[in-house]
């Protein structure tokens, strides 16, 4: 046995003793706070695919000459934006709705 170890334990200072209590809480405080925090982001988050899926027409026909540089889908419409800078709305049934040109601003 070492020369200063005793078989009881001594009490702890009041201080020491109401640190010791402190940290206690509040590393559990800290443990529910990151279990809350986990768990909000995993509620809240989207979730790809609960939704219903975008329906395509069938067909789409562009005109004449009109490549497709980019298409975006609406809740019932599908615009295609054309190289030559126009950008085309079809309707769901695949009918061309509009045709929008843009222009560039003046300087």
């Amino acid at each position: 046995m070492p020369p200063n170890s005793t078989s009881a334990e001594e009490p702890l200072p009041p201080s020491l003793l109401f640190l010791k209590r402190l940290v206690v809480v509040l590393t559990l405080t800290m443990i529910v706070g990151v279990i809350t925090i986990l768990v909000l982001l995993v509620t809240r988050m989207p979730r790809p695919g609960l939704g219903l899926p975008p329906t395509l027409p069938a067909q789409l026909e562009l005109p004449k000459g009109t490549e497709a540089a980019a298409v975006t889908l609406g809740k019932d419409w599908v615009a295609v934006v054309t190289k030559d800078d126009r950008i085309l709305i079809f309707g769901s049934d695949g009918k061309l709705w509009q045709n929008i040109a843009v222009t560039r601003p003046a300087n």
